[in-house]
């Protein structure tokens, strides 16, 4: 069965999405090389407009769409990263956002995702349906939707994370990002493996939200009802039907992550880094700085996907 993206893919949208998206830097930590027994390089997405590495592939769809379509609006649905990315992409080209989001959304998250322009219908995450909703909008709007992850376009955007990362740092033993739905799992995937077909790469997901985790397992798409974890971004309940195909293909497994393991990797990476990293986008911090992954990888990349996280939140870890 052919993939949803190829290499070729991911390279065209690092060259669409550069009025946007920014390169972000690569980042190195001998004491937690020491903790982690392994040399790590992190790829801080947390660093990234927005926040959070989501301007890629929200980047790469609307900023492909024709005059007419952006006439008519963008709709997404988001617990907040992807949420502000599409609103930020959207208020470049000057159409109008309209963001279906969980009424119990990080605070940060929302009030950002307004700020841009973006105008926000809320929801009740355990009794309504948000695809349901973006579904009445867009009928009633002919907007475009802008789905989190599971459209070729926001996979080849998201991939370019990994790119930017092997163009900086040529020889990894291995390659590990956080997974919700897959989109950027998949799309970074897809072009580490076209650089370096030895590289090894991981997913990371946390224990209560292990759709991924149980799906690879069963070798066909596994639904968790009500996921449950502070990473609110990796809450996707089914890893999408584009993204998991390459997931089976490319993926070698994914590890899974405590909600205590989160909170120690957000610590280690505030105290000793001095950088930002919020829960979700630490599930892949905590992977390598817990030793989840195979000990004989001497080298592993390390996407940080976001670093958007509640003040308020953070002062309980």
């Amino acid at each position: 069965m052919d993939l949803a993206i190829h290499a070729a893919d991911v390279r065209a949208a690092a060259e669409r999405i550069r009025p946007l998206a920014r390169k972000t830097p690569v980042m190195t930590s001998a004491g937690f090389d020491s903790e982690a027994a392994t040399r790590v390089f992190f790829k801080c997405e947390n660093l990234q407009r927005g926040g959070a590495f989501k301007i890629r592939g929200a980047a790469n769809l609307i900023l492909s769409l024709p005059r007419e379509s952006l006439g008519r609006g963008v709709v997404a649905y988001s617990s907040g990263n992807h949420a502000q990315a599409t609103a930020i992409a959207a208020k470049h080209v000057g159409a109008r956002a309209t963001i279906v989001m969980p009424e119990d959304a990080p605070r940060s998250k929302m009030e950002s995702t307004r700020s841009y322009g973006a105008r926000i219908v809320t929801y009740n995450r355990f009794t309504e349906s948000r695809e349901a909703l973006a579904a009445g909008i867009l009928k009633e709007s002919g907007a475009t939707l802008v789905p989190p992850f599971d459209h070729p376009m926001i996979m080849a955007g998201q991939g370019t994370a990994a790119l930017e990362l092997l163009e900086e740092i040529a020889a990894l033993d291995a390659l590990i990002a956080p997974v919700g739905g897959g989109g950027l799992l998949s799309g970074c995937a897809t072009i580490a493996k076209a650089i370096h077909p030895a590289i090894r790469v991981f997913g990371a997901e946390p224990e209560g939200a292990n759709d991924t985790f149980l799906s690879l397992a069963a070798g066909e798409r596994v639904a968790v009802a009500h996921p449950d974890t502070i990473a609110d971004g990796l809450r996707a309940p089914k890893p999408g039907e584009l993204t998991f195909p390459v997931l089976q293909r490319l993926v070698e497994r994914v590890v899974l992550v405590s909600d205590s393991e989160l909170r120690a990797a957000v610590k280690f990476m505030l105290l000793r880094l001095k950088i930002l990293v919020e829960p979700s986008g630490a599930a892949s911090v905590a992977a390598v700085l817990f030793r989840k992954l195979p000990p004989e990888i001497r080298s592993v990349g390390v996407v940080i996907s976001g670093g958007n996280v509640d003040f308020e939140e953070l002062a309980k870890y």
